[in-house]
């Protein structure tokens, strides 16, 4: 488990001979440090965390990069702002250095800021996310991607490219633990439940602290905890702010924090082009399932069955391994959610360059025309290439011609040569 290899690696590669930086990004603990280890090679590495590496750098950032010809790797570079627009003048200096700069960054919107304000069109930058399913599976190309890879040929693809189901106690044993590196790296006993509440509290004591120091970290950590009861709600924030008794501005801000964390994943409603009424207000869902269910004190995997939240933690967890895996696979993307004033809904709207996909997700192994009403109505009205219903059946079905029923057991599996 130790050696396992990241789906991300093939991209961060790509990217690598296309710009001069390429910027990791993601929350704590996700394995970006070991993955600039494993790409860097023979380039130089700085930790900013590091008394040593920090005060080197930040001392003349112009002046270090000027006087440092070769490549280099910089981790936690969220910890030095300057070193941002030091690198736009030595990009520029050199536009044709591809590769030459490799760095990483942990939980900070302020870093995408930067970023984005001295690096544009300098830039790739990837988004590290704790391991998907697949990825503890140690497959690298999971059979979902053939779905966004050739958007005109969707009865093709559904069909002739998913392989065998992956064991559902491996992916019971996934959902209830999420996917963080280090608790399955470790795999030892208690150590799972003893990491995550230090994750927790580091997240909020230290974290965001930093990054925010005049925020009320009491109230703070109350609101992550409502945050795990309302994953897959659409926000309410004025239901938020009554009972943290803080003003709908200072929610609205601490989602902001969440999203920009890499806690929460905040969706928009679809509205483009639509002839029904719809909700216009965001939902989201806590993207890693494992530290959402220690935060509910969810014991085990059977009291999970039985959770108020049972269903949306499913959903949260599905959303995230479509959106992961089109990530470390450089597949743009975005991503919303539907519901119409008369109840319709559906769970994930992707649009790329693959279409317009809807795609409901249902925990359950038996799905009825009631489930499918939503889907088909969208696909009709949006003239989509295909539908996706992702569930727990036994086996891949055709509920019409261009509507498909997905047991995540074999969405998650290898894909089959073509």
């Amino acid at each position: 488990m130790q050696c396992m290899k990241r789906q991300y690696q093939r991209l961060i590669t790509e990217y690598l001979a296309c710009f001069p930086c390429v910027v990791l990004v993601g929350a704590r603990q996700t394995g970006k440090s070991t993955l600039i280890d494993m790409i860097s090679g023979k380039r130089e590495l700085f930790d900013l965390e590091t008394r040593a590496d920090f005060d080197q750098i930040s001392r003349d950032p112009d002046l270090f990069l000027r006087v440092t010809n070769k490549p280099i790797a910089i981790d936690e570079a969220q910890l030095l702002p300057e070193l941002f627009p030091a690198l736009r003048v030595a990009i520029d200096r050199d536009r044709k250095g591809y590769g030459k700069y490799l760095l990483s960054g942990s939980s900070s919107p302020q870093l995408l800021t930067a970023i984005s304000e001295s690096l544009a069109g300098r830039v790739g930058i990837i988004e590290i996310a704790p391991f998907s399913f697949s990825e503890t599976q140690e497959i690298d190309i999971p059979s979902l991607l053939s779905l966004f890879t050739e958007p005109y040929q969707a009865d093709i693809r559904v069909t002739q490219s998913i392989s065998t189901h992956q064991s559902h106690s491996d992916i019971n044993q996934y959902w209830f633990h999420g996917g963080y590196p280090e608790p399955w790296i470790r795999d030892e006993g208690r150590f799972d439940e003893l990491w995550k509440e230090q994750y927790f509290k580091t997240y909020i004591e230290r974290d965001v602290a930093r990054l925010f120091p005049n925020l009320n970290s009491i109230r703070f950590r109350r609101f992550v905890e409502l945050l795990a009861g309302c994953s897959g709600e659409i926000i309410n924030y004025s239901n938020i702010a009554k009972i943290l008794d803080v003003s709908q501005p200072t929610v609205k801000d601490y989602f902001k924090i969440a999203h920009g964390t890499f806690l929460w994943r905040t969706l928009p409603a679809y509205t483009k082009n639509v002839t029904k009424r719809v909700s216009k207000h965001p939902r989201g869902y806590f993207r890693d399932s494992g530290l959402m269910h220690h935060i509910l004190q969810i014991p085990n995997y059977k009291r999970l069955l039985s959770h108020p939240q049972m269903g949306k933690s499913w959903e949260g967890l599905v959303i995230e391994e479509i959106l992961r895996t089109l990530n470390a696979a450089g597949i743009g993307y975005s991503a919303y959610y539907y519901r119409t004033s008369g109840g319709a809904e559906i769970d994930l709207i992707l649009e790329g360059k693959f279409g317009l996909i809807p795609i409901e997700i249902k925990h359950t192994q038996t799905i009825n025309s009631k489930h499918l009403r939503s889907v088909k109505d969208f696909i009709e009205t949006f003239d989509c290439p295909f539908g996706l219903v992702i569930n727990n059946d036994e086996k891949l079905r055709s509920y019409e011609e261009n509507l498909y029923g997905i047991p995540f057991s074999t969405l998650t599996s290898e894909t089959v040569p073509m």
